[in-house]
């Protein structure tokens, strides 16, 4: 593993890990309770046509995230 990025910069078919969840409050309990959690493969499976937001397979689950929030979460790109 390499560098460290938000997980907003990755792309259609690229992987990573979870690094660093930095969400507050509310929001970071619900990206724990969906799975978001340091540690967690996640591979970007698409970007809607207007570019936010982008769908992420994570646990198995397809899951759609605002670009704002996933700034808030660092990741390790795999490959």
């Amino acid at each position: 593993m390499g560098k460290s990025y938000g997980l907003h910069s990755m792309s259609p078919g690229e992987s990573a890990v979870i690094e660093h969840l930095g969400s507050s409050g509310a929001l970071r309990r619900r990206l724990l309770d969906m799975g978001l959690v340091e540690g967690t493969r996640v591979e970007c499976l698409g970007v809607s046509p207007g570019g936010d937001p982008k769908a992420f397979l994570i646990r198995g689950a397809v899951l759609a995230l605002r670009d704002i929030d996933c700034r808030e979460i660092t990741i390790k790109k795999i490959g």
